[in-house]
């Protein structure tokens, strides 16, 4: 088997209904679900018009050279409605990944969207293709078409392991990874959380939410709270 130079055809997926019931949640919610540790890094951020509803769809992971889409253009071959892509590129910053014909052409496909830890290039033109696209920037610069890299292996992107088959979860806030495997239980707790949420921003909108908390947690923590002037 050629280690670091393969492509797996295969991966288990999500049933479809379960990847939708995240649709309407924000990112935020499922974060703050998730022990705060499942959130992409800053740096991957949204680079198109934001749709109606989040971005979600299944991985199809891609690990590459930095600054080289040899397996990127072999996953958009691969790409099936619902799919999104996220490639490994190594944190590389200098050649952009993906442009306006290779985006078109996935769009084509019924890609879901895209998840880069990379730049891409022509951004007036896929800004308004209607496929959200997550990357760390962009640049005129173009990739080498050379290898090697994998398909539908363990990745790291944003800081963050992703296997094949993940539910991602992108809105304006960025990029959130659900396990496959533990997305079921995780939806249960979100919905509550979210219904929780939406409590206390219709609180915090009236001037009743309750802030006692605040204090009660400093004191817990030692903190020394002193009704006078610093001097």
């Amino acid at each position: 088997m050629s280690v670091g130079f393969r492509v797996y055809l295969k991966r288990n997926l999500p049933p479809k209904e379960l990847v939708e019931a995240f649709r309407f949640i924000p990112a935020s919610n499922i974060s703050d679900c998730m022990g705060r540790l499942s959130g992409m890094g800053s740096e991957i951020r949204l680079m198109t018009r934001p749709t109606e509803g989040n971005m979600v769809g299944a991985a199809l992971t891609v690990k590459a050279r930095p600054g080289d889409n040899l397996l990127l253009h072999k996953a958009l071959n691969m790409v099936m409605p619902g799919d999104i892509v996220v490639l490994s590129n190594e944190g590389d910053r200098s050649q952009s990944l993906m442009g306006a014909i290779m985006a078109t052409f996935a769009k084509s496909r019924g890609v879901a969207g895209f998840v880069l830890d990379g730049p891409i290039r022509d951004i007036g033109y896929i800004y308004d293709l209607g496929v959200p696209v997550y990357a760390a920037g962009t640049t005129p610069a173009g990739p080498w078409k050379e290898g090697p890299g994998e398909i539908n292996v363990p990745v790291s992107c944003g800081g963050n392991v992703i296997n094949p088959g993940d539910i991602i979860v992108g809105d304006l806030d960025g990029v959130i990874v659900i396990p496959r495997e533990d997305a079921p239980s995780l939806l249960e707790s979100v919905r509550l959380f979210k219904e929780n949420d939406e409590k206390k921003l219709e609180a915090a909108e009236k001037g009743t939410a309750q802030r006692d908390w605040v204090d009660k947690s400093l004191l817990a923590k030692g903190c020394e709270i002193i009704d006078d002037i610093c001097r």
